[in-house]
């Protein structure tokens, strides 16, 4: 006998009165979550941000290698990021999920565990979402709203000449990350008896998995006294979002290859892989990182943070968007990063 429940026993509303048990509102402005036709938010005197984000099975995830544990992390993850990125404070997220007939009751509880922990951390309330049948695998759509004080908003256009280019964490370890487990998997397929071979590679796996948005991040500049002039976060590749900055912002900028910020895993796996570092670093994705520009002034309150990497300086939209090595020579930059057709 098995030791699964089918969905089918449990039913729609038998799996979101499951659900709902284990989420507890945390936010004054949730003032109704999940059980009615709608949730009621009272935001007070705050602006709104709201972001939404779809996750498909095959495309972007593979549950060969993804736990549903970190599926369900993530999913609330990517969301939040897009709110850290408008230097807002995410409240509620609603979550919707298609899922196949071969999905158990027991599998649904772990990704909303997932979930779960990604909300207690972030510190979000689940609202609501729906859950349907699908014929196309696992599809996750996650809404995050987050709320932010009328003017602090801070927005991809803002980037001025002179303004100093930043980033967080370190970048091209999730790229690095994925090829590590499509080649597991491949191994898997050609013989199911092995074991993955993953010593020596859990960061770069884990930031693939189970990244974390940087809201700590904007918390610390907010404490700082800093509030960038533009800021967006690296779902696609450091190259493209600097791009998206500058086109927005009208302006050029310049990074500098010897700043940008890499672990040594990433760099010893992109040897193993006959990749160029750099390369991973400019293009990779998913990192989702905070890719940001201050004023010159803010220099000093930003240059011991740990977390915080100046890798360029923005100039003038004439000059372009450049890459220089440490010789002085910058060689226009291209974005080849994730391209979602």
């Amino acid at each position: 006998m098995s030791d699964y429940t089918p969905l089918s026993e449990l039913g729609e509303f038998g799996l979101i009165k499951r659900i709902k048990e284990k989420f507890e509102l945390q936010n004054a402005s949730s003032v109704k979550g999940i059980g009615d036709d709608a949730a009621v938010l009272e935001p007070q005197e705050k602006q709104l941000v709201v972001t939404s984000d779809m996750l498909l099975e095959g495309v972007h995830f593979d549950l060969t290698f993804c736990p549903l544990k970190h599926l369900g992390y993530k999913a609330v993850a990517v969301n939040v990021s897009d709110i850290a990125a408008m230097n807002a404070k995410p409240t509620q997220i609603t979550v919707n999920i298609g899922l196949g007939a071969r999905f158990t009751v027991e599998a649904v509880e772990e990704l909303y565990e997932g979930i779960r922990l990604a909300c207690e951390n972030y510190k979000v309330d689940l609202i609501g979402g729906d859950t349907t049948s699908s014929r196309a695998g696992l599809v996750i759509s996650v809404t995050a709203i987050g709320e932010v004080a009328k003017g602090e908003a801070v927005l991809r256009s803002g980037a001025q000449v002179n303004d100093l280019v930043c980033v967080t964490g370190d970048l091209g370890a999730a790229y690095l990350g994925l090829q590590v487990l499509e080649r597991e998997k491949q191994a898997f397929m050609a013989n199911p008896d092995m074991q993955p071979e993953l010593e020596n590679k859990q960061y770069i796996v884990g930031r693939q998995l189970r990244p974390e948005a940087r809201m700590d991040v904007v918390y610390e500049l907010k404490e700082l006294g800093v509030k960038p002039t533009s800021m967006i976060d690296i779902s696609d590749g450091l190259a493209s979002e600097l791009m998206h900055i500058c086109s927005q912002s009208g302006v050029g900028a310049t990074v500098y290859k010897d700043n940008l910020p890499a672990d040594g895993q990433m760099l010893e796996t992109a040897v193993e892989f006959n990749l160029d570092p750099i390369t991973c670093i400019m293009n990779g994705g998913e990192d989702y990182e905070l890719l940001f520009t201050i004023p010159l002034t803010d220099h000093d309150k930003v240059k011991n943070h740990p977390d915080i990497t100046i890798i360029g300086k923005i100039t003038e939209a004439s000059e372009g968007v450049n890459i220089a090595n440490k010789h002085g020579q910058a060689f226009p930059l291209k974005a080849q990063g994730w391209s979602h057709f």
